[in-house]
């Protein structure tokens, strides 16, 4: 019985060997990975890129890629700062964030690339409670403002105040996420926030919140950024997300009744709300190249990036700067 036992016992510790060495030699299923394998292609979505949601809604990556094994998953992402830790982390290959999220994010390390530019939006102002006394950007001294830190609202506060000759330091900024931020204002918790499409057009219908400070100029563009280690694996790929979002672009500009009730579907916002954001807020008509455009932007709000200490130096925000875009696959789609 004994030497039975151990004939058993060696037998299957052969086969527990031979499983593990099988196991490792065989080929695994990598995220953005080349080679023969099954390739999953991770993107996010958010509800301030309507684009994204035409694009999930639709299937058209899901359809053109399974011929090719691809696998395509989408992650949410509640702002740029989420959009950014994602890629970070590498769970997403390609994210969609505010063109300064982007270059803040590079010049902090994050190895990003700006591929393509989606829109050119108003999502960003300066938000009140409808019987605020608060009229003005100056209004703010003193005050305490809800932002997300490392996206295109806080960097609008930041100008914003700059350009009131105010400083950081003359106002207490709250860091919350953009739901939270609106919750914030909305319950009296904080003086004003800074605020994002779609839930700043949402307070302003439903709570009658008023926006006391707008500026198109201080809105750092809608952009889609994906990891280096990806665009030097899986270009193809990266070329077909770019194509993709030209072609949801084209959709919304072509079906704006349809983009409205998705946007107002996907978002759990109203159609007033959706038509107000992407018919009076959201620029499509624009060169997704990017490049000069979204450069003159960067090169105004830099130094006050510097002041804040939201990039380590200075040197490292124009070392970003000059590195940040890749402009071959917009220009090739």
């Amino acid at each position: 019985m004994r030497i039975l036992r151990a004939v058993l016992a060696a037998a299957a510790a052969t086969t527990l060997l031979a499983g593990c060495v099988q196991g490792e030699d065989a080929p695994a299923d990598k995220a953005g990975s080349g080679g023969d394998d099954a390739v999953t292609l991770r993107l996010d979505y958010a509800y301030y890129n309507p684009a994204s949601l035409v694009l999930r809604d639709q299937k058209w990556l899901e359809t053109e890629l399974a011929a090719k094994n691809v696998t395509v998953t989408w992650q949410l992402s509640a702002g740029s700062n989420k959009a950014n830790e994602a890629l970070r982390a590498e769970a997403i290959d390609v994210g969609s964030t505010a063109g300064v999220a982007a270059l803040v994010a590079r010049a902090n390390g994050a190895p990003i690339k700006t591929i393509d530019v989606f829109s050119q939006p108003e999502w960003a102002a300066i938000v009140v409670p409808k019987d605020s006394p608060i009229t003005d950007a100056a209004g703010l001294k003193g005050r305490k403002i809800a932002a997300t830190k490392g996206t295109d609202p806080y960097f609008f506060l930041l100008q914003t105040l700059d350009e009131a000759g105010l400083k950081p330091r003359d106002v207490t900024v709250t860091n919350l996420q953009h739901a939270d931020g609106r919750t914030a204002l909305e319950r009296g918790d904080v003086d004003a926030w800074a605020g994002l499409d779609p839930l700043m057009a949402t307070s302003e219908l439903d709570a009658g919140s008023k926006l006391i400070y707008r500026n198109v100029g201080f809105n750092s563009y809608g952009v889609l950024n994906a990891r280096e280690k990806f665009l030097a694996e899986q270009p193809e790929l990266a070329q077909a997300v770019v194509n993709a979002y030209e072609k949801a672009r084209q959709w919304i500009k072509d079906n704006p009744d349809q983009a409205v009730a998705l946007y107002a579907k996907e978002a759990k916002i109203s159609e007033a709300v959706a038509k107000k954001v992407l018919t009076e807020r959201t620029r499509l008509d624009i060169d997704p190249v990017p490049g000069a455009a979204q450069r003159a932007v960067f090169e105004k709000i830099l130094p006050v990036l510097v002041a804040d200490a939201n990039v380590k130096t200075e040197e490292a925000a124009r070392t970003a700067l000059d590195s940040l875009f890749e402009p071959k696959y917009a220009s090739a789609s």
